[in-house]
């Protein structure tokens, strides 16, 4: 079997061609992004050990595990992050929340970065990667996914300060923001059986999906400066239910953000 021939396969199994390339160039130890390299070589005979390779990402995939665990990796903001179990998949519309902080901080000389619930670290990093001169913590109350994102921190040479909490509990200080990508999908979501490689603990929060959001917005006031603001990603349908809850907590400036399909992903406000 060719390249073409394997490509064509995983499109006839129903993977879309971009996947099966990323697919087919990991069963190759090629880097993920070569895909002239496929196109170049496109009539190239593969050994059958490669191809049983592939095939078996491609069932994988077919079950629903996420590419990043498969091939061990995400490009995220710009950096390439380790990925595995332990945490979830990250989302190219979180990169939206990333730009929002760094947006937020802009007018403070020395911004504090709290980012909860870090996972792999993909928000944390990015934003030291961005804002070098800035402090940088990053919690997580899971100490297997702390240890990834502190080896993605530490292979990215980026000085983030990693924290062991239950959210806030262990946390000490202010901060000009406070960032979250937390669970927020009701426990009786259907969607839940396509994310079952993926840790529950970091997915599902109450028969509402809102427990963890609540205890953040109630919580992060007394760690954030006067002006300092929270920003949390929440669910496509949750945007005015996180407002309403900002807004009763004493938040100003209440406001959300669209994520690349134009959706209301994040809300925030300002102490």
């Amino acid at each position: 079997m060719n390249i073409v021939q394997c490509l064509t396969r995983g499109h006839d199994l129903g993977l879309p061609r971009l996947e099966s390339q990323i697919l087919l160039l990991h069963a190759l130890s090629r880097p993920l992004h070569d895909r002239a390299w496929l196109l170049a070589h496109d009539t190239d005979e593969l050994a059958p050990t490669a191809v049983a390779t592939f095939e078996g990402f491609v069932q994988r995939r077919l079950l629903h595990e996420p590419i990043a665990y498969i091939v061990g990796q995400k490009e995220f903001f710009g950096l390439t992050l380790k990925i595995d179990k332990r945490v979830l998949d990250p989302r190219d519309d979180t990169e939206v929340l990333v730009e929002w902080a760094l947006a937020c901080a802009a007018s403070f000389a020395e911004p504090r970065f709290l980012d909860l619930g870090t996972g792999s670290g993909a928000i944390a990093l990015a934003i030291q990667s961005q804002r070098p001169q800035a402090k940088v913590t990053a919690v997580d109350a899971s100490p297997e996914a702390l240890s990834l994102a502190g080896q993605n921190a530490k292979r990215l040479s980026l000085a983030v300060s990693f924290l062991e909490s239950d959210w806030l509990a262990q946390v000490k200080g202010q901060f000009e923001v406070i960032v979250s990508n937390p669970p927020y999908i009701e426990a009786s979501d259907p969607h839940l059986a396509h994310l079952h490689h993926e840790p529950l603990a970091a997915l599902v929060s109450g028969q509402d999906g809102l427990e963890d959001i609540r205890q953040i917005i109630d919580n992060a006031p007394m760690h954030l400066v006067q002006g300092g603001w929270l920003l949390i990603e929440h669910g496509w349908q949750q945007a005015s239910a996180v407002r309403a809850l900002l807004a009763a907590a004493g938040y100003q400036n209440v406001q959300s953000k669209l994520d690349l399909a134009g959706i209301e992903r994040c809300s925030g406000g300002q102490k």
